[in-house]
């Protein structure tokens, strides 16, 4: 039987979902029985589409079967897609609903489909976890992931869905790493506005941004003003185990949303679907959860308040 091989690309290498992501490809490779390929993007849609274009242009021989992909922009390069189809490459789309999937899987034989995370659903969870910790409301610090990103938006409406109107945002951006948010956090700090704001939590959409808000804090204020910031109650999102849930534990961060990797349920489907000529399902879901809950969440702020008041 024909050893099977797949091209995951991802958007960075610098980010702990993305790295949870390669972790959960490489797992699943092994398990699996079949050759993998990693790319990275470096947050590019050019450099994500040079790379890709490449390995569909390469000999037939070294070509992969599949590419799964979690794209850098809202597109997901589509004109990409079609010429892997045309190639007879499956293709997989992570964490990004794309219009064209219908059209692909109507006109070529190879395997193509979508698997995202909930990101309305996460952003919801957010909103609600801001509820419990700003019971009689206030403003949050958020930081947002990349403007073009179709997570990123979908995580703010969820979020805007679920907060209570007594909650303000305000806005900062990011690049779903650490160093893009430690340096957001940093230019807002020069601005005389931050000054004059009172923030209540200081959340990002995903971990790594949220530790490097946390980080900026830390480095760039000093005495009673760094104390204030610190003891804030810091949410991010990914919610892997050994980051955003061991932060929480270490009590780096005060919540987070657990979204489950999925390269390796796409590797799982393709591998599936080449074995017995099917086409898997168009779109998958993954459930995200809170951690704590949010139950939870409340019931110790509430505590925290209660103690504080004595």
């Amino acid at each position: 039987m024909k050893r099977h091989s797949f091209l995951v690309s991802l958007t960075n290498n610098d980010n702990d979902y993305q790295i949870e992501q390669a972790t959960a490809a490489k797992d699943s490779a092994r398990r699996l029985g079949v050759d993998l390929y990693l790319a990275y993007a470096e947050n590019d849609a050019i450099t994500q589409s040079q790379q890709l274009l490449k390995a569909i242009q390469s000999p037939a021989a070294s070509r992969p079967d599949a590419i799964v992909l979690e794209p850098v922009g809202g597109t997901g390069l589509p004109q990409v897609a079609r010429a892997a189809a045309a190639a007879g490459i499956g293709w997989v789309v992570l964490n990004c609903d794309v219009h064209y999937i219908a059209e692909l899987r109507k006109s070529y034989r190879v395997p193509v489909f979508a698997i995202t995370s909930d990101h309305l659903e996460i952003g919801r969870i957010q909103g609600r976890q801001f509820a419990a910790l700003l019971p009689k409301g206030g403003t949050v610090l958020y930081i947002q992931g990349p403007s073009g990103s179709p997570p990123a938006q979908q995580r703010t409406a969820g979020m805007s869905e679920t907060k209570p109107a007594n909650i303000q945002i305000r806005m900062l951006k990011g690049q779903w790493t650490e160093l893009s948010a430690y340096q957001a956090v940093c230019s807002w700090l020069g601005l005389r506005t931050s000054h004059d704001t009172v923030i209540g939590i200081v959340a990002a959409q995903d971990d790594s941004m949220a530790i490097g808000a946390r980080k900026a804090f830390q480095e760039q204020t000093t005495g009673t003003e760094r104390d204030k910031w610190l003891g804030l109650p810091f949410l991010g999102c990914d919610g892997l185990p050994d980051t955003g849930q061991a932060w929480v534990r270490s009590s780096l961060l005060s919540a987070t949303v657990v979204v489950p990797p999925n390269t390796g349920t796409a590797l799982e489907m393709l591998l599936q679907a080449m074995r017995d000529g099917s086409q898997p399902q168009e779109r998958t879901l993954t459930l995200p959860k809170s951690f704590p809950t949010v139950e939870d969440l409340a019931a110790k702020h509430a505590r925290f308040a209660r103690a504080m008041s004595v």
